[in-house]
């Protein structure tokens, strides 16, 4: 019996189906199929079963034309297989990304990002990137991001300020790349980013003290004055300035003891 024989056993009822069918003039196109060779290995073929008729039309039996797609199909699967762990990449990324379409509808929305601004994948898949979850007053530039990236027009470091759905004020440095399908054509952008809002704090407030030293040394009721590795004035300040009459202008970039210093 052919289907006994051939046929993988999980295929061996629905291929029985289908040559009946076929036998009773209903023919099948495109059932998939698995066959064991004589060695053992297993084909999967694609296959249309088709009625055969005698000179008077009446059903002597079928004819079943296949093409073999084994090699198609272990290149699905490893293209499966690729796809699921570079999701599971992106969904346990210690990054927030996110993936628009070219309508600028979210497609992509992984845990970090949920986790950060407080919204839920199925809060966000489908709904407007920019409209909905971009404030006002950044709306504009950050079209005009996405829309360069539609265009093939990557950017990279762009500084993104997002607010949480609790309020929360964060900075992302972000990556905005073209998303292409398999031929090249352009379906969307992956934005990849970097939170910087703890980074930008601790510059702002390294440039807060360096402005209150800066202000001190200038205001001191003191004589004070800086050079550098070489000897050049790099500061003077405004008491020095007032003691030796020589101003502040006057002074930088000069070498302090062959000018202000007596032999």
């Amino acid at each position: 019996d052919f289907v006994t024989t051939f046929i993988a056993q999980e295929f061996q009822q629905p291929v029985n189906e289908v040559l009946s069918l076929a036998l009773m003039g209903k023919e099948t196109a495109n059932f998939e199929i698995a066959l064991f060779t004589k060695a053992g290995t297993r084909r999967e073929v694609l296959i249309n079963a088709t009625t055969r008729r005698g000179p008077n039309d009446e059903v002597t039996g079928v004819i079943g034309v296949g093409q073999d797609i084994t090699q198609i199909r272990e290149i699905t699967k490893e293209q499966e297989r690729v796809a699921d762990d570079l999701s599971r990449l992106i969904d346990n990324a210690n990054a927030p990304i996110f993936g628009v379409d070219c309508d600028g509808l979210v497609n992509e929305w992984n845990r970090k990002s949920a986790e950060m601004l407080g919204y839920t994948k199925s809060e966000t898949i489908g709904k407007h990137l920019v409209e909905n979850f971009i404030q006002p007053e950044n709306r504009k530039s950050v079209s005009e991001v996405l829309q360069k990236a539609l265009a093939g027009e990557e950017t990279a470091n762009y500084e993104l300020p997002l607010l949480s759905k609790f309020g929360e004020r964060y900075t992302v440095l972000l990556n905005a790349t073209t998303r292409r399908d398999s031929i090249g054509k352009i379906i969307g952008v992956v934005g990849v980013g970097q939170d910087i809002t703890t980074l930008n704090r601790l510059m702002a407030e390294a440039k807060r003290v360096a402005d209150d030293l800066t202000r001190l040394i200038e205001t001191a009721n003191a004589p004070i004055f800086g050079v550098d590795t070489q000897g050049r004035v790099t500061e003077w300040n405004q008491k020095l300035a007032k003691l030796s009459a020589f101003s502040k202008k006057e002074t930088l970039g000069q070498p302090l003891v062959a000018n202000f210093i007596t032999p």
